[in-house]
């Protein structure tokens, strides 16, 4: 089995989690995923991507986000109802 990440688009909802539930992905791409998907290619030059965010975190009301600047890939946090709830996103897809 293969998984494949893809850039899903951007999700207007604060509870960008319920959301992603619904789509029938295995889950949103965890960090590690998404450094590999950047050995592929540089993508996220000028926008951003939420990433899988611990349960002890997400209660607390954050978000994990990455991008890439600088030819380096970045983690940062942000309250998931944050300015940038329109953030993108990528899925993790097995097939």
């Amino acid at each position: 089995m293969r998984t494949l990440l893809l850039l899903c688009g951007l999700l207007f909802s604060i509870n960008l989690w319920a959301s992603i539930d619904t789509l029938q992905f295995d889950s949103v791409a965890q960090e590690e995923q998404y450094r590999d998907l950047q050995k592929l290619g540089p993508f996220d030059l000028k926008t951003s991507s939420w990433v899988k965010t611990p349960a002890d975190i997400r209660k607390l009301g954050g978000a994990l986000f990455c991008d890439r600047r600088y030819n380096q890939v970045f983690l940062y946090h942000n309250g998931a109802d944050s300015y940038y709830a329109a953030r993108g996103f990528r899925g993790a897809l097995s097939v």
